[in-house]
């Protein structure tokens, strides 16, 4: 039986299917004007949403902060990867600027050949990529400004590395936002910077790595002797620490104790140390050990400064004592990305890190400090004492005996949490009580480094003069790492917190799940034609040899009867493979309508629902409440 209702939907005919359109778009009108400024993040790992770094960031702004995001859409075209990341960098960046309450304002550019946008990307220093031989030059990248003239740069964004946009923008705005240098403290009882030498007597050059820390921070050489910190650093950097007062230790120990950043290395080792030359004639290995206890102890570090390691797979080519071709030194490792934590924002973009006679670190259960290994050796690896080290006279002879443990061994690591104080019962005995200081962060930050060497110029840097000037070449990242973790270290706790996001781009897991299981079950039925066909080949075999005739070219008829049943069977096992190929394509088809089904109604539906329900919402508080 018909009712009215369906009668009449029926005679309006197609005019239905016009007016369900006329109020889907209507909907769709009055969603997007309702719902304006309201945002949803429902992807699995939330990667439109801001981290709480961001967030705070932004909001403590004093100032206005201007972005200039360049990208050329034309010549970006021809690869759609890079256009679609292009999508993900300005929503990124529309996002921080909506969030900012004004003071971030984003201005997008589009730097065409010969206009004044690309003047403008060249005043600012951006740097045009060009898209093959003969290619267009592409302009991606950054510029930002803010009311004092003070400018940053993000030169090139690198679609490698996604998962650090958020926090290479953040550090963008931060350094507009605070555009005074950062002060570091350098304790070090190796010659990293320029300044006398007392054993030579005269002024020394200090290393590649000193020089770059001078030119981007706000150095402050802290005495060996002295007995406390200044009090207005952004982070404490420590090297080699020998023969340091206990004043000193605990005035360190509680700078991190109230959460000031500190980036430490030892070495069980270290070629840099100028006490190397004064090596007794037997063994002084002592001599070149740095520790940094009790407070690694402390900290929950376990790091055993007599031993070093080996490392088989990453060991270096080094220079030959009897002057012939290079060797392999065990104890001197080059580092590649399978070495390096890539989710972290010190390590994750490193390619390629040198360290010498490195030691090692462990960890110590201590409840709220978090170790995360940062610099991990090669399965092939395995300790040598520091006196092997000293009495191996070539690396031949360190290579003997030598034998991989399948451990991986941590040379850098990274603290966090609420590290603890080395001196819970009060200052050592004859140390005078320091004032408590202010809480840097609620959490510590710390990143051991088990090695200096990696520090040394000739590990990474090749130095040429040219007219009188010397320039540097890198060939490797260590000073990278360095700068890296500084950066992050001085960044506040807002830069800290900022994660390592996932990429965007996502693989078609159910997919690769279905393909997989597909696979697994065309290679059960392919080993299955491969038994066949070798018992087929085997009875054929035995006919053979049970033939009187052996000389004979024609075929028994038992012989044809085999042969008849392994193609037949052969046939059915290959129609089989053809049904289980067919499945395949049918399980993705099926899960593609259902996807296209949810993208084509069900998402509209239900933010129709949503906004619907949203102007219910605010029209019912305008009207008031109803009256009894």
């Amino acid at each position: 039986m018909k009712t009215p209702a369906i009668s009449w939907i029926r005679g309006l005919g197609a005019w239905a299917f016009v007016l369900l359109a006329v109020l889907f778009v209507a909907v769709t009108v009055a969603a997007g004007h309702l719902l304006r400024g309201a945002r949803l993040d429902l992807t699995e790992n939330r990667l439109y949403t801001l981290s709480q770094g961001t967030e705070r960031l932004v909001a403590r702004l004093q100032e206005p902060v201007n972005l200039y995001f360049f990208y050329s859409r034309e010549a970006a075209q021809p690869v759609p990867a890079l256009a679609n990341y292009a999508v993900r960098v300005r929503e990124l960046l529309e996002e921080i600027a909506a969030r900012s309450d004004g003071k971030v304002v984003l201005h997008v550019l589009d730097p065409e050949p010969f206009s004044p946008a690309e003047d403008r990307a060249a005043e600012f220093g951006l740097r045009a990529v060009p898209l093959g031989p003969g290619g267009d030059m592409l302009y991606f990248g950054l510029a930002g400004t803010n009311s004092t003239d003070g400018r940053a740069l993000i030169d090139f964004f690198n679609p490698q590395q996604e998962s650090f946009l958020e926090y290479d923008v953040a550090r963008l705005i931060q350094e507009l936002a605070a555009p005074e240098r950062r002060v570091v403290g350098l304790l070090s009882t190796l010659p990293l910077v320029a300044g006398f030498d007392p054993l030579a007597g005269g002024m020394q050059r200090g290393l590649v790595i000193g020089e770059q820390l001078g030119e981007l921070f706000d150095v402050r050489t802290i005495p060996t002797d002295a007995t406390a910190l200044p009090a207005d650093l952004d982070a404490l950097v420590v090297v080699h620490p020998k023969g340091l007062s206990r004043a000193l230790l605990y005035a360190v120990d509680q700078y991190v104790a109230a959460g000031g950043p500190l980036l430490l290395f030892v070495d069980p080792d270290s070629q840099l140390d100028p006490g190397a030359a004064q090596r007794a004639a037997l063994y002084a290995g002592g001599d070149r050990t740095s520790t940094f206890e009790p407070l690694l102890s402390a900290w929950g570090v376990a790091y055993d400064a007599t031993r070093a390691f080996g490392d088989l797979e990453h060991a270096l080519l080094v220079g030959s004592p009897d002057g012939g071709e290079p060797v392999r030194h065990l104890a001197f490792a080059g580092f590649g990305p399978d070495a390096f934590d890539r989710d972290d924002v010190v390590t994750g973009a490193l390619d390629a890190l040198n360290v010498g006679t490195p030691g090692f670190l462990g960890r110590k259960a201590l409840d709220g400090v978090t170790f995360t290994p940062l610099i991990t050796s090669g399965p092939r690896s395995a300790p040598i004492t520091v006196e092997k080290l000293a009495f191996a006279a070539t690396p031949e002879s360190l290579r003997a005996g030598f034998e991989p443990t399948g451990e991986r061994y941590v040379v850098a690591a990274r603290l966090s949490g609420r590290l603890p104080s080395a001196y819970p019962d009060g200052p050592p005995e004859g140390v005078a009580p320091v004032a408590t200081p202010r809480r840097v962060a609620e959490a510590a930050n710390v990143v051991v480094v088990a090695d200096t060497d990696l520090l040394s110029d000739q590990l990474w840097v090749r130095t040429q003069s040219l007219l009188g000037q010397t320039y540097v070449e890198p060939w490797a990242n260590n000073a990278d790492f360095v700068l890296n973790a500084l950066d992050q270290l001085t960044g506040g706790a807002d830069l800290i917190a900022i994660r390592a996001r996932d990429a965007f781009a996502r693989p078609f897991t159910r997919v690769e799940e279905l393909r997989e299981r597909a696979d697994d079950r065309l290679r059960a039925k392919e080993v299955e034609l491969q038994r066949e066909l070798q018992a087929t080949e085997q009875k054929l075999v035995e006919l053979q040899a049970g033939r009187t005739d052996a000389g004979s070219l024609v075929l028994t008829p038992e012989q044809q009867a085999e042969i008849r049943r392994f193609e037949a069977e052969k046939l059915r096992i290959r129609r089989e493979l053809r049904e289980v190929r067919r499945g395949l394509d049918e399980d993705i088809e099926r899960l593609g309508t259902w996807l296209k089904a949810l993208n084509v109604a069900a998402v509209p539906l239900a933010l129709t629902v949503v906004a619907l329900a949203v102007a219910w919402l605010r029209r019912r508080r305008r009207r008031g409440p109803t009256p009894a």
